[in-house]
């Protein structure tokens, strides 16, 4: 029998043991708390460490100068309705779920209305696309461009047709060739100016890029980064060796895009991509994806239906 791959393979967390750890709201209140202020208490206001709980409106108030503050102030759960339990409950289904789950699906787990779902699974994946947002690659990156969208009635073909959504994939090696940490980035264009801004943000100066030949991938180089370029005769050859990890993560992206979701709208298409994103780059231990989230969740801002359904 052939070996098995250690990260593919590990155990993950099971759904008993989720509820063993937030299966009531005592416990995510609890694990709330914990994530909030690890060191005990602290009154945002002026630092004082004695507080009392007002149980009647749920705020924690500072014994020294009365200021009120909740365990969700200031975070993605801000002035919820829902219980945590729900929220938690979201944040293990989006969290170990390797394609992706709907939020038709997700209404369906969560037992709530799909608007809700909607909602959820959006201001969870915003968490994702912040937390990727400071994520640079470096060493070796295989970089690729790709469109999200496909031909409209009336319209043209072609690289350019309306209704497709350029991104471009990256993903980092290690010494040994395999992949260790991956970018999905929505981008205005395939131009050299606009190669030059996505590297000077997402990767690491001075890194070694591989990619095909397209005209727009040289602009890397303008970012301090060192570029390779593979051109082949004709059509573009999906296993090349150098391309082979990049070319494949994008087919099993958009295998699982069109598997999991019946729609997706063009302007939240960062968000999909960065869940992703999140996931695969944390697969090392994927038990601690849900704790990893719960944090992330408490360190993005809130998140009001009216501006998580503007563009992202």
């Amino acid at each position: 029998m052939a070996k098995k791959n250690l990260i593919q393979f590990q155990a993950g967390m099971s759904l008993p043991a989720f509820l063993q750890s937030y299966g009531s709201e005592a416990q995510c209140r609890q694990a709330v708390f914990e994530q909030r202020w690890p060191q005990g208490f602290f009154c945002p206001a002026c630092g004082h460490r004695r507080y009392c709980q007002l149980h009647s409106r749920d705020l924690l108030q500072c014994n020294r100068c009365k200021h009120q503050t909740s365990l969700t102030r200031g975070t993605l759960f801000a002035d919820t309705k829902l219980p945590l339990c729900t929220w938690f409950l979201a944040i293990y289904l989006l969290s170990q779920h390797k394609n992706g789950i709907s939020a038709l699906a997700l209404r369906r787990q969560l037992g709530v209305s799909y608007n809700t779902a909607w909602l959820i699974k959006h201001k969870l994946m915003q968490a994702m696309v912040e937390r990727e947002a400071s994520h640079q690659l470096s060493g070796d990156v295989q970089l690729d461009d790709a469109f999200w969208g496909g031909e409209r009635h009336g319209g043209g073909a072609g690289r350019g047709s309306p209704g497709k959504t350029p991104f471009v994939a990256a993903v980092q090696c290690s010494a040994q060739g395999h992949p260790v940490a991956m970018r999905l980035d929505v981008v205005a264009g395939f131009r050299k100016a606009e190669l030059a801004r996505w590297a000077s943000r997402y990767v690491a100066p001075g890194i070694r890029i591989v990619s095909d030949g397209l005209s727009c991938f040289p602009g890397v180089a303008l970012a301090g980064c060192h570029h390779t370029a593979i051109f082949n005769r004709g059509r573009r050859v999906p296993t090349e060796p150098a391309l082979l990890w990049v070319n494949t993560l994008l087919g099993n992206i958009k295998n699982a895009l069109h598997g999991t979701y019946h729609a997706l709208r063009p302007k939240y298409l960062q968000r999909y991509l960065s869940e992703f994103c999140y996931r695969f780059n944390r697969r090392f231990d994927l038990a601690a994806l849900v704790p990893r989230l719960i944090c992330a969740a408490l360190h993005t801002p809130p998140l009001p239906y009216r501006i998580a359904t503007l563009d992202v």
